[in-house]
């Protein structure tokens, strides 16, 4: 028990770590040495006082060291970092591609370790994430980027940035992933007639490693060509969850099976376990093998090595490190003759995990997958009594649906209401069938097998497809407070303890239905919403582009919906997280001010996710938003409405300006002014200097606002100095992305706001901003230092 509570105190102080805005000095972690001097001192003594004094302080000693421990690795990790002097430069390095490509339309993303840094005083760290764009030459064909390969040696010229990523209420950390990683700059690859390949192959076991995995991505892709599933083959085999298409994703999350849809420990498991059991079978059956090596040990070996196989080939992700962890601890203890708790070998399987990735906390998969086993671990170690083998796999499934349930809010906001339906189907049919197909198609010789996976793995996913479709099969809600989740989680494992039909020394616990009693705040105990007559407005933080949403007691509006990414949009990877997370249902309005894709690249994802009631924006009759909707209006100085006790007008474009073919998509952005009795914001989208002075002659009246959003990010074409002065602002917000290649906002905008004494933020440095107009007057508050870690970008000057 010493033991596995030492363990976790270790992991509390990694955790703890993890949560610091700013890293300790090192030297503090002499102040553990008096502990453990006055743990040798009471162990002189032997009253069950100082036995307990004992364990505390090794339980603290251990938090420390595990601080402490924490806290080296980060300054060791942080350590190697791009300085902001030689960012956007131009930089001739060579060194190594690391990692299995990532293709787009756009062109390839890749990891590259740095071996030698050309450019002269230039400094470079060791490890990258670059992208190499297909470029285009003036009169010539689209130059297409060379064909790259894992292990090969390149001179390559880049420009860099530090990693750098949006920060907003219920958003992805992308400055933790990329830290978690050692991704210490990200960039591309300039155009240079000086970018060679300089060996096709480099021999190092990792390199190796990646290069057999491109071998299997580009065989599976071969042989799949066409089929719709290949990519999930893909994922099964070799980790490459970014070869499954965002509509398959969809479907996985909406059933809860996306923890099958990668290599996870249940799929090693299953695999280890096959391998043991074959291994173990003919071992018995050969004497000569048998009298020099137990058929027992041969198994658990071979089941451990082909399970570090799996692990390695799936890129090492938590899942696979807690199962292979584990089965370690369990083939050492078979392997010495020595039987093991289950719970010690979690404990094992948890410590080596942190100790070697220490930024593992972090990571959502972590609390899945601990969680996930130690509810297995809590409903079926240890009870007494024997029930048959489908009442058992039910009492499990019970148990993980309703365990996981905190930490599926606390993630994603959202719970998979037929996961035990789905997971019943998918769980047998992926882990035994497709699963082992798959993996037997990974030696070349066996391609032949992968049109049979596929076949099996259409089956599951038409059952899947069709479980998705239900029209509750998702619950979504807000982000439930700390204090709930503590209680819900409390709840659950009273819930879980053995019932009152167990017998001898445990008897059954009373009434466990009193833990759903404890489970209900989590579902009932709402965010804080504005009162009437208040207006909460939160600028996000979206990069090069604009996305506002802006409350009132029972309405929400959003003004524009942020930029497209490629692949993906801020609608989803932003604008919904935020509103599911704030408990938002629908909006009452949606607000696009015009057609350029930093202000409408999320629309259509959000209008996939969640209800628009209205929809007012400048877009024409044909543009793909306006014709996904049922009630939009165009946007026309004059229109308004009355929520709640706040005021919300357009102030521009008139209607006559859309009769002309000439004008910019910029000159008819929808400009909106929000007031409430405790102040107003004015939100001019990218409107330029002939559309500030055309509103200054016929609305002057209302441009004066608490706060303004500064008009086409800060660009020399806005912010005339009659238009700021006529606004006067208090505050004014940049939204612009970090480095964006147009130089916003520009000095000579923000000198004419300062010049008003106007407060000014922006969101590249200080992440979404969160306003409050209420009754104590109007506060701005910045999420970046809010929530500020030590690994987060530090302040733009």
């Amino acid at each position: 028990m010493s033991v596995r509570l030492n363990i976790l105190a270790f992991v509390f102080g990694v955790g703890l770590l993890q949560q610091q805005a700013e890293l300790p000095v090192l030297d503090w972690a002499w102040g553990l040495m008096p502990i453990l001097a006055v743990n040798g001192l009471l162990a002189r003594y032997s009253s069950g006082a100082s036995i307990m004094l004992r364990r505390i302080l090794l339980c603290l000693f251990f938090l420390g060291i595990g601080f402490f421990w924490a806290a080296a690795l980060a300054q060791w990790r942080l350590s190697d970092f791009l300085p902001q002097s030689w960012e956007r430069q131009d930089i001739q390095i060579t060194g190594v591609v690391a990692s299995v490509q990532q293709s787009n339309e756009r062109g390839t993303r890749f990891r590259f370790d740095v071996e030698q840094v050309i450019t002269p005083g230039a400094v470079v760290p060791q490890h990258l994430l670059i992208s190499w764009f297909k470029v285009r030459q003036t009169g010539a064909h689209p130059l297409e980027r060379p064909i790259l390969h894992a292990g090969e040696r390149w001179r390559i010229t880049v420009r860099l940035k530090q990693p750098h990523g949006s920060m907003n209420p219920h958003g992805f950390d992308y400055e933790a992933w990329a830290l978690e990683r050692n991704i210490r700059a990200t960039g591309y690859v300039r155009p240079s007639t000086d970018n060679e390949l300089l060996q096709p192959m480099f021999s190092r076991p990792k390199y190796w490693i990646e290069h057999i995995r491109e071998d299997i991505q580009q065989r599976f892709a071969a042989h799949l060509s066409g089929h719709s599933y290949a990519g999930v083959l893909q994922a099964l085999a070799m980790g490459d969850q970014h070869a499954i298409p965002r509509d398959q994703w969809q479907i996985f999350t909406r059933t809860g099976t996306n923890h099958l849809m990668a290599i996870s420990g249940l799929h090693i498991t299953m695999i280890s376990s096959m391998v043991f059991a074959l291994v173990f079978w003919l071992w018995r059956r050969l004497a000569y093998l048998t009298l020099r090596l137990p058929a027992r040990r041969a198994a658990v070996a071979a089941g451990l090595v082909v399970a570090l196989a799996y692990a390695v080939l799936s890129g090492f992700a938590i899942p696979a490190q807690r199962t292979l962890y584990m089965l370690a601890v369990v083939a050492i203890a078979i392997w010495r003759g020595r039987q093991s708790a289950a719970t010690t070998v979690l404990a094992w399987a948890l410590f080596w995990v942190v100790l070697l990735d220490p930024w593992a906390v972090m990571a959502p998969g972590f609390w899945l997958s601990f969680g996930a086993i130690g509810l297995i671990m809590l409903i079926t170690v240890g009870r007494i009594g024997r029930v048959h083998w489908l009442i058992d796999w039910l009492r499990v499934q019970w148990a993980i649906t309703l365990g996981l349930i905190p930490l599926l809010l606390v993630f994603f906001q959202q719970i998979p209401m037929l996961s035990p339906f789905a997971n019943a189907i998918a769980i047998p049919l992926i882990s035994l069938v497709v699963v082992p197909l798959t993996l037997l198609a990974v030696i070349p010789l066996f391609d032949f097998i992968l049109p049979l996976a596929h076949e099996v793995l259409s089956f599951v996913m038409a059952v899947l497809h069709a479980l998705s479709d239900f029209p509750q099969a998702v619950w979504q809600q807000h982000t439930p407070p700390l204090w709930a989740i503590l209680a819900a989680i409390c709840g659950i494992l009273w819930m879980l303890l053995p019932g009152s039909l167990a017998s001898g020394f445990f008897a059954g616990f009373p009434a466990r239905w009193l833990g759903v009693v404890a489970l209900l705040p989590v579902f009932w105990v709402l965010p804080a919403q504005p009162k009437s007559g208040e207006l909460w407005l939160t600028i996000l933080d979206a990069g090069q582009g604009l996305a506002v949403v802006a409350r009132t007691a029972h309405h929400t509006v959003l003004f524009d919906t942020g930029p497209g990414f490629g692949d993906t949009d801020s609608g989803s990877r932003i604008v919904v997280p935020f509103l599911r997370g704030e408990g938002i249902r629908k909006l009452d309005a949606m607000i696009v001010s015009h057609a350029d894709t930093d202000h409408s690249g999320g629309a259509l994802s959000i209008m996939d996710e969640m209800p628009v009631e209205l929809l007012l924006s400048s877009l024409s009759d044909q543009h793909p938003i306006r014709r996904t909707v049922k009630h939009h209006d165009q946007c026309q100085a004059g229109q308004s409405l009355h929520w709640d006790g706040v005021h919300f007008e357009l102030l521009h474009p008139l209607p006559q300006d859309y009769a002309n073919p000439q004008r910019k998509v910029n000159s008819n952005s929808c400009v909106l002014k929000i007031t409430s009795k405790h102040g107003s914001v004015l939100l001019p989208a990218d409107i330029e200097g002939k559309d500030e002075l055309a509103l200054l002659s016929r609305a002057s009246e209302k441009l004066p606002a608490t706060v303004l959003i500064a008009p086409h990010h800060g660009s020399l074409s806005s912010s005339t100095m009659s238009f700021v002065q006529q606004v006067s602002p208090a505050l004014t917000v940049f939204t612009v992305g970090y480095l964006n290649r147009y130089g916003h906002p520009r000095e000579e905008v923000m000198a004419r706001y300062l010049n008003l004494n106007s407060r000014l933020l922006r969101s590249d440095r200080d992440g979404a901003i969160l306003l409050r107009f209420t009754g104590n007057g109007w506060s701005a508050e910045s999420w970046r230092q809010l929530k500020r870690r030590y690994w987060h970008h530090s302040t733009i000057e």
